[in-house]
């Protein structure tokens, strides 16, 4: 026993102090712990130096049995535990049943055990018992090598173990698995093993590989995309358990932000085995269970990861990114995805809605993709209609706000960068039929596109439905509109009957029927406003941004629809209105004041009340400067606080939120949600989804256009042509001279006035600007500057601008000449280094030479007489040291032979006799020796 003896006193009375420290600070009592202590204590010491092989079992039992039901018991086992142990797994492997019981041991002090009474901040044991165990690379490398053993529960309760180890100390294990050689390919041997030890491997592999990118690569190269799918299949595919769900976490975890990762699986694999997880048969409702649920939930993820752009740095990422549409829409994956967002309502909503946003990543900036989409029918029989119809119809009827978003994601991306396609749908926008009911109209399959997309823009009535309907229908047609000129100019000529015919022409331009829609909605939440003395409810906050964004995208840089809107004065009217408007929400004042901004900026009409310069005069007269450029501002900090593009995906799907994502419930979304009384505008879902990065920018392009439009504008003078005033002709009898006088003090006076009425409007205009940026009031010194000198300031400003773009180019010029010079540098330091290198190789070899030469010139001159009498010498030496040598043993033989003699003679033998014939038998000998050779 003295071998797997550990002394615990010692280490005992080191942690009788940590123990009371911490054991008091975490739970309120010196004295709580004392018993735990104790029996830790005791249980630890029989295990260490128990006589019997059962006494030890037991003990160990006895302490697992207290660590998993104590946690004052876990504190102390933390303490003194761990060193006995790992000390029995190193030296008792032969105890199969003992190294059961001290790894379920382990499990239990890693895992955290739930109290109702315990306090937020109170200390939790299993995470600082995780850290202590984890801190040794060894200890890791010692848990590997029990996957070896051949029992069954040794190598389940290490997986379990390693599991709880890597839930609470991910980074550290982590790094001690790749320390470990063959660490990996290890736990990657488990999933051929028996099913349930397969099943902890591929869960702790799950968590092992979450933003590891190195044990990524490994666990790839050991052919994990093939185990996956393998596991996959005999699970039955989406139809299969939460294993199912496990390798397809796995699959995400090896693929997200890893070209490298998706490249190899599109070109090994392929992705046919991902595609077939997403197989129905038609009419297969009611059998969506939720696993099955949950299963979908994650291929589709899979695939949106596959579809969406990798790491913006990342070399190469958008080619990859267009592979894979490729590389799906040739597994004939589009079917399968229209079959689940859009021909299945009976799926569920979440399942409809990431099909729908897969739809989207699918086609975006896609060529042939998008052709694809376009030509698409779905539905069977005679309920068959085109695929984007269908689409559409979900954007106007979808009951839950998610699925609508997910609907008008697709029309997002499928009209992005694609004036192919906006140019297609906008095509069979012709004049409106005759009106009839919403409903009516989605019950004819054979309605184009843009008839669809009229009949909902111009059914709006003082209801909820219809004001839903024309606002999303508005959403869709900003996509259509967006950067295409061309659709902008050609829907500028649909006409549509009036609202209010009895008010004016009977029928009007579409532009002129979406502003009165804005007066209706805007109208309605005043109303509601007022009466309840709250911010409006939910489904009204983004009805008017909806509606407001179609007008900004529809006025960018399209003149043609500046004067549409502007044709009807009431227009103007009604927007300088809307701006000061405090209860529509910060997004629709400030993308009112874009929309004046823009009918100043892209404004061509030479009209006095029309012209940039009279919107300008009016913006000023009925807001104020200062009011319409804090609108712009408070317009950029909304969307500053906006989560970026990469946020607006759905979240990562984990088991954590999983089922939250399953059971949304299926009723009107707007219906159940509270009213936005003091909640920010920024927490509705639409919200968050339209201003997105993309229309921010736009907008804050806008802005930048506007601010310096603006100020251009109160910074010249209305007209370019002078008209010269009567008072200017020469006066009957005036003499020339007096006229030339009269005239250079008129043109004298005049030029004061206009440089001081100049640098009026340029020092309001700056200081109006200024003021939108920084909320602050002008200093009243700025305002007693003289015309003069704000108009030299002014030209000397323009000048400095000037020299600063030159220092500029100057200076880019300078750093592409130092770069330039600096790789010369580098280049020329490399030679050099270079030829030093050949230089003392050169020398290396000139000294060899010199050597060799030496060696030679040697050889071919030698002394020879001096050679041979130094051999002959050497030779002679030689020879008369063998010669004394023999000399010597003779002089002994011959001692020997007559101290022989002399004693046989005292025997009485004769000498002569013995000695006769023993010569002769010698050389006979000798002669034989030879004939035998």
């Amino acid at each position: 026993m003295d071998s797997r003896s550990i002394n615990l006193r010692g280490i005992a009375g080191s942690a009788g102090n940590i123990m009371q420290g911490i054991g008091g600070f975490v739970f309120g009592n010196e004295n709580a712990t004392s018993n735990e202590d104790s029996y830790v204590e005791r249980y630890l010491d029989r295990i260490s130096n128990g006589a019997r092989s059962d006494d030890r079992r037991a003990a160990m039992t006895e302490l697992q049995s207290l660590v998993a039901e104590s946690r004052q018991a876990q504190m102390a086992f933390g303490a003194i535990g761990f060193p006995v142990l790992l000390h029995v797994l190193r030296e008792d492997r032969e105890d199969v049943e003992l190294i059961r019981g001290t790894l379920e041991t382990l499990v239990s002090a890693l895992t955290p055990i739930e109290t109702s009474h315990g306090a937020k901040n109170e200390v939790q044991p299993a995470p600082m018992n995780s850290d202590l165990l984890s801190r040794e690379s060894e200890n890791i490398s010692l848990l590997l090598s029990l996957l070896s053993e051949d029992d069954f529960y040794v190598r389940y309760y290490t997986l379990q173990l390693l599991t709880a180890l890597i839930t609470n100390s991910p980074k550290r294990l982590q790094e001690a698995i790749l320390s470990i050689p063959r660490g990996i390919t290890v736990l990657m041997d488990m999933l051929m093993d028996r099913e349930v030890i397969r099943n902890e491997a591929l869960l702790l592999l799950t968590y092992l590989t979450r933003e590891a990118e190195d044990i990524q690569k490994i666990v790839v190269f050991e052919g994990a995309f093939e185990k996956i799918f393998s596991i996959i299949k005999e699970e039955g595919g989406s139809d299969g358990g939460v294993v199912v769900q496990d390798c397809l976490e796995l699959l995400k975890n090896l693929i997200r932000n890893n070209t490298s990762n998706q490249i190899l699986l599109r070109e090994t694999i392929g992705y046919d085995p991902l595609v077939s997880i997403l197989k129905l048969r038609r009419g297969s409702a009611y059998n969506f269970t939720q696993q099955k649920t949950v299963n979908l939930l994650y291929a589709l993820e899979t695939v949106e990861l596959l579809l969406i752009s990798g790491v913006a740095t990342e070399p190469g990422k958008d080619n990859n990114r267009q592979a894979n549409q490729t590389a799906f829409v040739q597994k004939k994956i589009l079917d399968h995805l229209l079959l689940l967002g859009v021909e299945s309502p009976w799926a569920p909503v979440a399942v409809r809605c990431m099909a729908l946003r897969c739809i989207g990543d699918l086609v975006e900036r896609n060529p042939n993709n998008l052709n694809s989409l376009a030509s698409k029918q779905v539905g069977e029989g005679p309920q068959v209609e085109p695929a984007l119809n269908a689409i559409f119809r979900i954007v106007l009827r979808a009951s839950l706000v998610q699925e609508f978003l997910a609907a008008d994601y697709v029309f997002k991306c499928f009209c992005e960068k694609n004036l192919e396609g906006q140019a297609l749908l906008a095509s069979t926008v012709t004049t409106i039929l005759p009106l009839t009911p919403v409903e009516s109209a989605m019950e004819s399959a054979n309605l184009p596109f843009g008839s669809l997309l009229l009949q909902a823009l111009v059914s709006f009535e003082s209801n909820g439905d219809s004001e839903k309907t024309c606002c999303r229908a508005a959403s869709v047609l900003s996509h259509i509109l967006k950067d295409n000129l061309h659709c902008k100019e050609k829907l500028l000529k649909i006409e549509i009957d009036s609202l209010a015919p009895s008010f004016g022409p009977a029928r009007e331009p579409l532009l002129h029927q979406i502003v009165k829609y804005l007066v209706l909605i805007s109208s309605k939440i005043n109303k509601e406003s007022n009466q309840s003395q709250t911010l409006p409810k939910e489904n009204s906050v983004y009805l008017l941004p909806l509606l407001l964004q179609l007008l900004v995208t529809w006025l960018a840089d399209c003149p043609t629809a500046v004067a549409c809107l502007l044709g009807a004065p009431a227009h103007l009217t009604y927007l300088l209105e809307l701006v000061s408007h405090q209860n529509i929400g910060v997004h629709a004042q400030g993308l009112t004041a874009v929309i004046l901004g823009e009918c100043v900026i892209y404004n061509r009409s030479s009209e006095n009340r029309k012209d940039q310069f009279a919107i300008a005069d009016a913006i000023s007269q009925k807001i104020g400067l200062t009011s319409y450029f804090m609108r712009l501002d408070e317009l950029a900090k909304s969307f500053r606080s906006l989560p970026t593009t990469s946020s607006l995906h759905s979240k990562p799907l984990k088991r954590t939120n999983t089922a939250s994502m399953i059971e949304e419930p299926q009723d009107e979304i707007e219906s159940q949600d509270k009213d936005s009384r003091g909640e920010s505008e920024n927490d509705n879902p639409v919200i968050l989804k339209i201003f997105d990065e993309g229309f921010a920018g736009f907008v804050r392009k806008l802005e930048m256009g506007i601010r310096e439009g603006v100020m251009d504008i109160f910074s010249h003078t209305r007209s370019k042509v002078a008209v010269l005033p009567a008072e200017l002709e020469q006066k009957n009898g005036e003499a020339d001279g007096d006229y030339v006088k009269r005239l250079r003090e008129f043109v004298e006076k005049q030029c004061n006035e206009m440089q001081d009425l100049l640098a009026r409007n340029a020092t309001l205009a700056e200081e109006m600007v200024n003021i939108g940026g920084s909320h602050t009031l002008p200093d009243s010194s700025n305002k007693a500057n003289s015309g003069r000198e704000r108009v030299q300031s002014e030209s000397l400003r323009q000048d400095l601008l000037e020299a600063t773009r030159r220092i500029e180019s100057l200076k880019a010029q300078n750093s592409k000449l130092e770069a330039e010079a600096d790789n010369f540098k580098s280049l020329a330091l490399k030679v050099e280094s270079d030829l030093k290198s050949l230089s003392d190789a050169y020398n290396s070899l000139e000294q060899v030479n010199v050597q060799l030469e030496a060696e030679v010139k040697s050889l071919k001159n030698p002394d020879l007489e001096r050679i041979k009498e130094e051999a002959r010498e050497e030779a002679q030496k030689e020879s008369e040291g063998e010669l004394s040598d023999l000399l010597v043993c003779l002089g002994q033989e011959q001692s020997k032979v007559e101290r022989l003699s002399a004693r046989l003679a005292e025997l009485g033998e004769d000498i002569d006799n013995l000695l006769e014939g023993i010569g002769d038998d010698a050389a006979l000998q000798d002669g034989d020796e030879d004939n035998d050779e």
